[in-house]
């Protein structure tokens, strides 16, 4: 897809092919914001699988299933097995996971790491462990890969909920944790994994040493004011420029939490029913997983957020969720009830909007029926408000299949309880999520450049000219694995790096493409559809031809081919 999924897997393959493993360049120009392992996960799916989208995507779904594994094997040491396996079946199946690992981000991988340490922390300080040193050990190596995966908040997640639960433990000063936690040589650990990278990327991006709290265009400052500085503590405070971002109202985002952990938030209520008290392992990991829980969102609450921030207090939703499904209370079964109506309701509702679009037109594709919210799309869920009634006529489909899945869920809930309804709620999550996948398909066109990248490969040699900054037809350069000129595209994630010593000059503005775009050589641009008018302000209606439209986006070029139309005034 455009965005940020198409801009990681195009990174990776930038650093394979250059060799520069260190600074990950978009278009050329230095890209600093995150750091490597990201990259350095799908470069070597690269290498052994080859370039492709769906390479791309391996290490994330390794890193889904790694997380889903330490989540109930977490469940199962400190809880028994079926609350284990109903913790692995809460986060596996849930909303949040699903949605958020549609997109390259490494989030589900920091959540893994993040799991993986709370539970390398609990194991470590319990007395019954028989070897504590491994567990501090891994305690600190998941903080080391963490702290390349998003950096500091890697560290402290884990750091911040333990100390939390410590000294609600009373032993926050407690010698004898001190010493089966090995805080120097984990120490060690954390910097012989995670230091290397942060030295050579301030090495090879100066200046070095820069302190300023002003973030603002035309600036530079090297690559460790803008990681630290830039990108930790102003995104923190709201204060980071360029602003590329929104936040999420903090009432919402909390309550988002009963979306991102559907079918199994239901049961909440009955967590509360669950003991707390640190007097066996089962209740110091519910403890545990409660600090967890509350440190990453109260720690939000003061911060910028997206809705997808929140994703390492997920495994602790779901150990406290899988525990309390154990127990199978009054609260659990009122719970299944409660889901049998909801899923009910939601099989009616996705009937309902079938039968009103049965008989709907859908020419084109879904790009036409949809509105348009572009202040909304620095959320990660933006797109999701250009929904209107006739765009579901292009999604009948899945909403046959939603329904049926739906449908599932609220049979099995009302005639079961306990295991058989749990199943047959997580049935229906796998039946929702094929829907929701026939359903991303459909939006392919407006969420991705790929068709036309494929005709623009086809097409007689050009050179390319992209609109806009690089982001929103990211697609545009992976699946043609070419540079492009970027038309009024010094904004935003490019422009700190274009202000870097040594950056091509791949910038150029309206005046300079219209002298571009007006001579021999064969230009290709893609632009927004929305754009075409003052395109034709600049260059004249007959010097623009329309090769290909998707999504609407256009392909156009400055001289004719035989598959080419003139781009009329009214834009088609």
């Amino acid at each position: 897809m455009d965005d940020v999924d198409s801009v990681q897997a195009q990174i990776a393959r930038n650093m394979l092919v250059s060799g520069d493993w260190v600074t990950a360049r978009l278009d050329g120009v230095p890209y600093l914001e995150k750091p490597a392992l990201i990259y350095w996960a799908i470069a070597l799916s690269y290498k052994i699988f080859g370039v492709h989208d769906w390479s791309a995507r391996i290490p994330i779904a390794l890193s889904a299933l790694a997380l889903c594994w330490v989540t109930a094997a977490f469940g199962i040491w400190a809880f028994g097995k079926r609350a284990g396996f109903y913790a692995g079946l809460c986060i596996s199946t849930c909303v949040g996971l699903f949605l958020f690992t549609r997109v390259l981000i490494p989030d589900v991988t920091l959540t893994f790491t993040t799991a993986l340490a709370m539970w390398s922390f609990l194991r470590a300080i319990d007395d019954e462990e028989l070897r504590p040193r491994l567990w501090a050990f891994l305690f600190a190596a998941s903080l080391g890969v963490g702290l390349l995966l998003k950096s500091l908040i890697a560290i402290v997640f884990p750091v911040g909920a333990a100390i939390v639960y410590l000294l609600l433990t009373r032993k926050l000063f407690s010698w004898k944790i001190l010493k089966r936690l090995h805080p120097f040589t984990g120490t060690l650990v954390i910097l012989l994994i995670a230091a290397p990278w942060h030295i050579f990327a301030t090495l090879r991006n100066p200046p070095y040493f820069v302190f300023t709290l002003h973030s603002g265009p035309n600036s530079y400052h090297g690559f460790l004011w803008f990681f630290f500085i830039n990108e930790q503590l102003l995104r923190f405070l709201n204060l980071r420029y360029p602003r590329d971002y929104n936040t999420v109202p903090r009432l919402y985002f909390w309550l988002f939490h009963l979306i991102w952990l559907f079918p199994w938030s239901v049961y909440l209520p009955a967590v509360a029913k669950l003991s707390f008290k640190p007097i066996n392992r089962a209740g110091r990991a519910r403890l545990l997983a409660l600090c967890w829980l509350g440190f990453v969102l109260i720690f939000f609450t003061f911060s910028t957020t997206q809705e997808y921030y929140s994703m390492p207090c997920y495994p602790a939703l779901a150990l406290l969720i899988g525990s309390a499904m154990a127990t199978e209370n009054v609260w659990v079964r009122r719970g299944t009830r409660t889901l049998a109506v909801i899923a009910g309701c939601a099989a009616i509702a996705a009937l309902a909007i079938f039968w009103n679009v049965r008989n709907l037109p859908a020419p084109g594709d879904i790009s036409s029926a949809l509105s348009s919210n572009p202040k909304s799309y620095s959320l990660s869920l933006g797109h999701m408000l250009d929904l209107t009634l006739p765009s579901f006529a292009y999604l009948r489909i899945p909403l046959l299949l939603a329904s049926i899945a739906f449908l599932v869920g609220a049979l099995g809930n009302i005639r079961s309880t306990g295991l058989r309804a749990f199943l047959a709620s997580a049935l229906m999550m796998v039946l929702f999520f094929h829907a929701a996948r026939a359903a991303m398909v459909v939006f392919d066109p407006y969420l991705s450049s790929r068709p036309l990248a494929e005709v623009l490969l086809k097409s007689p040699d050009g050179a390319l000219i992209v609109e806009r900054h690089y982001y929103p037809t990211s697609s545009i350069f992976f699946y043609t694995n070419r540079t492009a000129l970027l038309l009024n595209g010094r904004v935003l994630n490019l422009e700190y790096g274009s202000n870097a010593p040594g950056t091509p000059d791949v910038f150029v503005n309206d005046a300079k493409f219209a002298s571009l775009w007006m001579t021999e050589p064969r230009y290709y641009l893609i632009c927004a559809q929305t754009s075409l008018p003052r395109l034709q302000t600049l260059v004249g209606p007959t010097n623009l031809n329309i090769v290909s439209q998707s999504g609407g986006k256009l392909l156009l070029t400055n001289h004719p081919l035989p598959n080419s139309a003139p781009a009329q005034q009214d834009g088609l």
